[in-house]
């Protein structure tokens, strides 16, 4: 399916309504695979098909899902609901600023760094909503021994390191900016950073779960908080700009507390782009030798292939004993009378003149070129 999604002529919709299709069935196997599946398609199909899902009205309507078949249906249930929530606002998200937050390019120069102040205020709490979705699929470790369960965190788990990278730059962004940013946008930009905090505190737990069930401790990233003094610097910045009294604070500390903040952050942005790329490298890995394995194995099946006289026999340009004959060749689409055929030649090609037949039939292995011309 990964595949056909890169397929120029393959249906996209159509494709996506067949995995649609399959959610309106009863049982709770059926639709957790369509989940599944549709989001290994988001994370690693074409960006068409996460394209289509967000310009349709509705996604996955499942927030009443109950498979009532048996004790199983009741809890998996549970997750179908809140997993088909992620899936929702991840497309929703895509929707709303047209590119995939977990695909964005990061660093000084990326996306989220650069974003201007206007922009930046709108986008930050759409990664929230999102991340908010991710981390409320709350499963245990104890729950995880369920292999479905475990699968579908493990494509959360992904989600949720990179979707975490953006929202991170995009707090160090706003923080660069907002000493320079006007009341209301100090407003706007002091909440957006409460509730970083809160999320940072989720993140963390997320993880922990995540390095319970195996996950190699090398593929957790660190995360650094910001140090309290920053919280308390913005809301004093914002106190002064409304006209309350507020503690004096040379700029230089301000300047000295907001680099520490900003240092704490990058940290972990860092680590963060450690762990994806060490993922991306694992992946690299895996791949080429999946390709090595099926080389060898195409090696093999043609050293078990007995070599006949009918392979060379069947060439127009071979002898019987195999070897290539030193002849200069014969261009079958041209008039051997003609001294100027490159004049004729569109009409030879076009016409299929008589003359074309007798140089044919100068070949010695006649028979075969008629029937490799069909």
């Amino acid at each position: 399916l990964i595949q056909c999604t890169n397929e120029m002529n393959v249906n996209i919709p159509q494709l996506a309504d067949s995995l649609f299709e399959r959610t309106t069935n009863s049982s709770w196997v059926v639709v957790f695979k369509s989940l599944i599946t549709t989001h290994h398609l988001m994370v690693y199909g074409n960006e068409r098909f996460i394209q289509y899902l967000a310009s349709r009205n509705t996604l996955f309507n499942l927030s009443n899902f109950l498979d009532k078949s048996g004790l199983q249906g009741y809890d998996m249930s549970t997750f179908i609901r809140r997993y088909s929530r992620y899936l929702n606002e991840k497309a929703v998200s895509y929707r709303q600023v047209a590119f995939d937050f977990t695909k964005v390019k990061r660093g000084a120069d990326g996306v989220m760094r650069t974003m201007s102040t206007e922009k930046l205020l709108k986008t930050v709490p759409i990664i929230q909503n999102q991340m908010d979705a991710l981390l409320d699929f709350n499963v245990n470790s104890n729950e995880l021994t369920n292999g479905v369960i475990n699968a579908a965190f493990m494509l959360l788990f992904k989600d949720a390191i990179r979707l975490f990278a953006a929202y991170n730059e995009g707090i160090i962004n706003l923080l660069e900016k907002y000493f320079d940013m006007k009341k209301n946008q100090c407003k706007e930009g002091l909440d957006i950073y409460k509730k970083f905090l809160t999320r940072m505190t989720r993140i963390s737990e997320f993880l922990k779960v995540a390095e319970q069930v195996g996950i190699d401790r090398g593929d957790i990233p660190d995360l650094s908080q910001a140090p309290s003094s920053l919280l308390d610097a913005l809301e004093q910045h914002l106190a002064s700009l409304e006209g309350k009294k507020i503690k004096d604070s040379t700029a230089a500390s301000r300047a000295t507390t907001l680099s520490n903040a900003v240092s704490s952050l990058a940290s972990t942005g860092l680590s963060l782009t450690k762990v994806d790329e060490r993922e991306k490298q694992a992946a690299l890995e895996e791949e080429q030798a999946r390709l090595k394995a099926l080389k060898e194995q195409r090696l093999k099946e043609l050293a078990k292939k007995p070599h006949t006289s009918l392979t060379t026999a069947a060439s127009p340009v071979s002898t019987a004993a195999g070897s290539i004959m030193t002849t200069p060749a014969i261009d079958i689409f041209s008039t051997p009378s003609s001294s100027n055929s490159t004049s004729k030649l569109p009409n030879d090609l076009l016409d299929l003149q008589p003359t074309f037949h007798p140089s044919v039939h100068s070949i010695s292995a006649a028979p075969q070129v008629g029937s490799t011309w069909g």
